[in-house]
């Protein structure tokens, strides 16, 4: 018996004697409800090995889908003998997922994007019964820092539908930058999406680039990025994180801001007029709680649920300050209106504002673990991201809420990888491979009844520090590899174990031309040198966290 190096590892998996070689002769055969597991089958192997694969049927096809319902959501079977491969799923999923395992059981050179001569295309004999330990397994991407363009956001489905991961969480709005376009308020992306120059590195005397940065996607773009990863077994959960980091919006449309109207409700005639920011951190500019800034973030939630047919729609509701609306009279002024004690519970009436309208339209709301916060009267579809810790988690789940795990001090990937000097401005704690292994989404503290809550995890991917493609590489892989195997398997951690089957993994990433980081360390030109980054200690990170959990803790 052996794991043949499969990242994520597989439940269960039997060495049988010899191969199947893949020639000319194999053909691929399945039901129709499969022909999109077989496209994309043939359009993956054909490059290198040069295959033709067509479609087949029959005993003699080699390759054999099938569907079996009893085998449940996302599970399937694979059989390997010197006669044929046959997987069978028990649906569409469970079909993909074992096909992305016949993909790496087959030599690395596989993954590489051009016929590849001298290569024996042998699969090894094997048996094979599979199924996910948690049914949210994602990542989350930050394209509002930094803009990725739309082939590099493939390349990132790519990337996690390779580790069976199925959900990408995809941060659309910021301070920094407004990267999704909304019909009805243009200038959301022709203001929004760019900014003048960008802070390089950490701290506030950190300098600024000079140079423009920008960037959205359109709506065709988008519906294009939704039906890929579709394709893939992914669903893409859109985040338009309100009531801060919401510069980037008030800068197009200033009256947003606070401030933009004055007592009694009547509008100021020329509002302060904000930038897109350029630096990076929390911001006090935050959204105006005007019954027309409201109406405002429902008819963008409205073109963002016409574009996202999946179940769960991001509001973000993290890391807002409060101090505008504690200074501002019509703010208070609201409050009052509205019978509202605190500024908490103010947030709070404004999430529920939106929870209401996702609501209504057969959807779930999903935000950070501060919608807790405030008292607030929260649909039972709500779900919680934990971010701060586990406190989140334990918090949500207890209150019978469904919880996605990713606390910042096990899978923020955007900290450093270790605690030496070549890490590319570093940040807060190190996560180095190991630590992001030993990754638990469920807390301990949760009974068996309300550990049911927890749905699964995620990595976060924050870009502040990440200006290209390459760049999100070196931080994600290949701690982004341990993540999904975490989230899939739920056999005992063996570090030393995954640390051989990673061995093996990394001829893959390389041959896609994933730019990791390498075990050792940095490569020199992964480094950054000279450019001051923010590191912590785990005793400083976990204070701190502890002081903004308080009020929601269990």
């Amino acid at each position: 018996m052996t794991d043949l190096s499969l990242v994520p590892r597989v439940d269960r998996l039997t060495r049988a004697s010899g191969v199947y070689l893949l020639d000319g002769s194999t053909r691929i055969a399945a039901p129709d409800a499969l022909a999109g597991v077989v496209a994309w089958l043939q359009g993956v192997l054909r490059p290198a090995t040069g295959l033709r694969l067509a479609d087949g049927a029959g005993d003699g096809a080699g390759i054999t889908l099938d569907l079996d319902e009893s085998l449940g959501h996302e599970a399937y079977r694979m059989e390997v003998r010197p006669a044929g491969v046959r997987i069978t799923g028990g649906d569409e999923a469970g079909a993909f997922y074992g096909a992305q395992v016949l993909r790496q059981l087959l030599p690395a050179d596989v993954y590489r994007t051009a016929r590849v001569g001298g290569v024996e295309w042998a699969v090894p004999a094997v048996d094979i019964e599979d199924s996910p330990r948690f049914a949210w397994r994602g990542a989350h991407l930050d394209v509002a820092r930094h803009f990725m363009p739309k082939h590099d956001v493939l390349r990132f489905i790519d990337l996690l539908a390779m580790h069976r991961l199925n959900v990408l969480h995809w941060h659309l709005t910021e301070d920094q930058g407004w990267r999704i376009e909304i019909r009805k308020y243009p200038r959301l992306t022709s203001v929004g999406s760019w900014r003048k120059t960008t802070q390089v590195g950490a701290g506030v005397d950190a300098p600024e680039d000079g140079r423009p940065h920008g960037g959205f996607y359109t709506q065709d773009d988008v519906r294009e990025i939704v039906a890929y990863a579709a394709a893939r077994q992914i669903t893409v959960v859109p985040e338009i994180d309100v009531p801060g980091h919401s510069q980037a919006a008030i800068a197009a449309y200033p009256r947003l801001g606070v401030g933009a109207v004055a007592l009694g409700g009547e509008a100021v005639v020329e509002p302060r007029q904000l930038e897109v920011h350029s630096r990076w951190g929390v911001i006090e500019d935050v959204l105006n709680m005007e019954e027309s800034t409201v109406e405002f973030y429902l008819d963008v939630f409205t073109e963002v649920m016409e574009l996202f047919p999946g179940a769960f729609i991001g509001v973000g509701g993290d890391e807002c300050p409060k101090v505008q609306w504690q200074a501002d009279p019509r703010t208070q002024e609201l409050m009052r209106e509205r019978g509202l004690d605190d500024e908490e519970q103010l947030q709070a009436w404004f999430i529920s504002r939106l929870d209401e309208h996702i609501t209504a339209q057969g959807r779930r709301l999903f935000g950070w673990d501060e919608i807790l916060e405030g008292g607030a009267a929260l649909s039972d579809g709500a779900t919680v991201a934990s971010w701060r810790g586990m406190t989140g988690a334990v918090a949500a789940a207890k209150r019978g809420h469904d919880v996605v795990a990713c606390p910042d001090d096990q899978v923020y990937l955007d900290y450093r990888q270790s605690e030496g000097p070549d890490e590319p401005i570093p940040v807060s704690i190190s996560l180095t491979l190991e630590d992001v292994y030993g990754f638990e989404p469920v807390p301990p503290q949760l009974t068996a009844e309300e550990a049911t809550h927890v749905i699964g995890g995620q990595a976060n991917i924050w870009t502040e520090f990440m200006d290209s493609p390459r760049t999100v590489d070196f931080f994600a892989y290949p701690r982004l590899c341990a993540v999904a195997d975490v989230l899939w398997s739920d056999a005992p951690r063996d570090v030393d174990a995954f640390s051989r089957r990673l061995d093996g993994h990394l001829a893959r990433l390389d041959a896609v031309g994933v730019e990791y980081r390498p075990l050792s360390g940095p490569l020199p030109w992964q480094m950054r040198p000279g450019i001051p980054g923010r590191p912590s200690t785990r005793e400083e990170r976990a204070a701190f966290v502890e002081s903004l959990v308080a009020n929601i803790a269990p």
